[in-house]
């Protein structure tokens, strides 16, 4: 992989790293716990807040997990080691790189992992 592609598969993993973060922090409120306050928030309504804060605890779990692939994926663009499967040492195809930027395995590497 020559450094123009490099540098825009990291250009693409900047940006979806800002973009999880700004969302991260925009979400802080609605991750908060919910208040049991009986006389402003009826029964239904605190279960309704209750399941809305559960939704965005696991988003932001989800993110947080997107934002490890993608802090690899840079370490490993610094160490020279980005686009090379982690099991097999091939390169990655370029394709699948473009739907998964943070890809650690080869498409066959990756589908033997789901077996």
């Amino acid at each position: 992989m020559d450094q123009q592609q490099i540098h825009h598969f990291k250009g693409i993993l900047e940006a979806r790293q800002s973009e999880l973060k700004q969302l991260n922090s925009l979400s802080l409120e609605a991750r908060d716990t919910v208040a049991l306050d009986q006389q402003s928030v009826g029964r239904l309504s605190r279960m309704d807040a209750m399941q809305g804060q559960a939704m965005a605890q696991a988003q932001e779990r989800q993110r947080t997990r997107e934002l490890m692939r993608i802090e690899q994926a840079l370490t490993r663009i610094l160490n020279g080691e980005y686009g090379y499967c982690e099991d097999c040492g091939e390169d990655i195809n370029e394709k699948r790189l473009e739907v998964d930027p943070a890809a650690l395995f080869c498409l066959k590497c990756a589908q033997s992992k789901e077996l």
